[in-house]
């Protein structure tokens, strides 16, 4: 075992052999838009992410879905399952199985085994101070999934958030190994602020973040200031408090943001050619990815925020 429970990344990681080892993880959620399809679509890319953070190329899933048993219920699922497996096409990864269970309460998610090669994995525990934090992915799609569930969300900012949370992360994966990433995670439940924090934590370092450079999604400010803040978003911000020191100009709105719990967000990537990978996702299309801080030395574990 090269990763198991002890470091808090996104994936555990077992041998094989001198040139390849697997990456395995499971992700499960319950629907945050109402088109199935794209629910299936958001599920398999959050799932898959968590190979991309590791270096891994997807190779396998296995489907699981929870869900009541009647028969108005067989369509959902299907349009479910069709929305996971074309992105599982394409990250060039095979469906080989599933597991169904009689739930009151619809749950979808995958089981996702990856590859790669042990002295290319990357970690949580790589960063170096000096090296540029690169966000890759805008955040709000809690707040924004609270207004869609509350009728509150425009058309408009539904469609470009279910598009963000469905995009894969692959293409951002690549880049940032082709440019020395030392560490990466996937920005998800425990938010911008927490999965910073675990990576802070794994590598022995502190972070500077900038505020005003980090990418928002259209809508997202709107409905935080609105008070649309999932209850899970607000526990975040409690918890994770005590390790954050806050600039006293900062809106509390762009605090909340901050904390914000993600479903299939960006990729959080330390590494000393920040800018040039900005450039060059921003080249491939993917146009909000940032520079938003910096890795610092001191006081490990803990972020200053501008």
């Amino acid at each position: 075992m090269l990763v198991g429970f002890g470091t808090g990344d996104d994936s555990g990681v077992y041998r094989l052999g001198p040139e390849v080892a697997i990456v395995q993880s499971v992700d499960v959620l319950t629907p945050i838009v109402d088109d199935p399809r794209v629910f299936g679509q958001i599920a398999a890319a959050n799932a898959l992410s968590d190979l991309y953070v590791m270096g891994a190329r997807p190779r396998t899933a296995l489907n699981i879905l929870a869900l009541p048993s009647g028969a108005e219920y067989r369509e959902i699922a299907r349009e479910i399952l069709r929305g996971a497996h074309e992105k599982l096409v394409e990250a060039g990864a095979a469906l080989i199985g599933g597991h169904t269970v009689d739930d009151p309460e619809l749950k979808f998610g995958l089981c996702v085994t990856g590859t790669v090669h042990p002295e290319h994995l990357v970690t949580h525990s790589g960063a170096r101070p000096g090296d540029s934090l690169v966000l890759t992915k805008a955040i709000g799609t809690g707040v924004v999934a609270t207004a869609i569930k509350g009728g509150l969300a425009s058309a408009e900012h539904a469609r470009v958030a279910a598009e963000s949370m469905a995009r894969l992360n692959g293409p951002a994966a690549r880049a940032a190994l082709a440019l020395g990433a030392r560490a990466c995670t996937d920005v998800t439940g425990f938010g911008l602020i927490g999965h910073l924090l675990e990576l802070l934590r794994s590598s022995q370092v502190g972070a500077v973040l900038d505020a005003r450079r980090v990418p928002l999604l259209p809508g997202a400010t709107e409905y935080c200031a609105m008070g649309l803040v999932p209850a899970g978003s607000a526990r975040l911000k409690e918890a994770y408090a005590c390790k954050v020191e806050l600039a006293a100009s900062l809106d509390e709105v762009m605090v909340d943001l901050l904390f914000d719990a993600q479903t299939s967000g960006g990729l959080l990537v330390a590494l000393e050619r920040g800018e040039e990978l900005v450039a060059r996702l921003h080249a491939e299309g993917i146009g909000e990815a940032a520079v938003i801080g910096r890795i610092v030395a001191e006081p490990k574990g803990r972020v200053a925020v501008a």
